[in-house]
């Protein structure tokens, strides 16, 4: 089973970055996910586009827009994933997938098989009905594709001890409520409680997101107990200008991650070492 985050520098956290597949369109996706290898970058967190999401803001909900727009579809990610997955040394493919618009009249054990034959190393189910989560997760488990699942910083103690003992990808708590994007207050003292908690309770690695887009913000997060941050909007929100002011996503991209891995005080105490040695053109 592959482990994320598991080569992450020590005293540093790990890093995922969330993208929807067809935003850069899908021919742009293994130069991409090359380049996140090349930078370190511990997972990609892979969505497959579906329409209307009630908890993303406005630039997600465009960027999924486009990629349905440009005709990605399940099959067309999986393929693309397929074919870039054995030039990848170290990131980790997470697939995002919505129930309802992307997994509902599948079999749950098809759906699995299909998601880890084409290399991908977790699933995170979006929307799934709680009647239909045993037979879903046991799908999962059978294929031996670990799952992310996901809890809120103010989710109940029953939700927080579900969440950490059913996953094995990673467990992705939100760091606060509201579509993403948004930029509400972080209340430190709560999420540093269940942080502790959580990590007390899971074998999984715990990866905060929402509101995350600076190195500082990672490093923040980290301090308060984090194995790992996940950066959503910020980074959508890059490929997004560089369609506009149509440069390259890979490098427009590839900058924004930089900026993300910049020398900044570690969990040591000591400033970090940039590892630059995999410059684009």
């Amino acid at each position: 089973m592959p482990e994320f985050f598991a080569h992450r520098r020590p005293g540093r956290p790990g890093l995922a970055v969330f993208l929807h597949a067809g935003d850069p369109p899908l021919d742009t996706l293994p130069d991409l996910m090359a380049m996140l290898d090349e930078n370190e970058v511990d997972c990609l967190e892979l969505a497959v586009p579906f329409p209307g999401s009630a908890t993303d803001g406005p630039v997600v909900r465009a960027s999924a827009d486009r990629a349905l727009a440009d005709g990605a579809t399940l099959r067309s990610v999986l393929n693309t994933v397929a074919s870039a997955r054995p030039g990848l040394r170290r990131l980790r493919i997470a697939l995002l997938a919505d129930w309802s618009h992307t997994v509902r009249g599948t079999a749950p054990a098809d759906f699995a098989a299909a998601v880890r034959d084409a290399g991908c190393d977790g699933l995170l189910l979006h929307g799934l009905p709680p009647r239909l989560r045993a037979a879903h997760y046991e799908a999962v488990r059978r294929a031996g594709l670990p799952l992310v699942t996901t809890c809120y910083a103010v989710s109940g103690p029953g939700t927080l001890a579900e969440a950490a003992d059913l996953a094995s990808a990673y467990l992705y708590l939100v760091a606060h409520y509201g579509r993403s994007g948004t930029t509400a207050a972080l209340d430190r003292d709560r999420l540093g409680q269940v942080l502790t908690t959580l990590r007390a309770t899971a074998s999984a690695p715990v990866a905060v997101g929402f509101g995350i887009r600076t190195a500082d913000d990672i490093t923040r997060v980290a301090a308060l107990g984090a194995d790992a941050a996940v950066v959503g909007s910020a980074g959508v929100a890059r490929i997004e200008q560089a369609r506009v002011l149509g440069r390259d996503p890979v490098v427009e991209l590839c900058s924004f991650v930089r900026g993300l891995r910049a020398p900044v005080r570690t969990l040591t105490g000591q400033p970090e070492e940039r590892n630059d040695t995999h410059d684009r053109p």
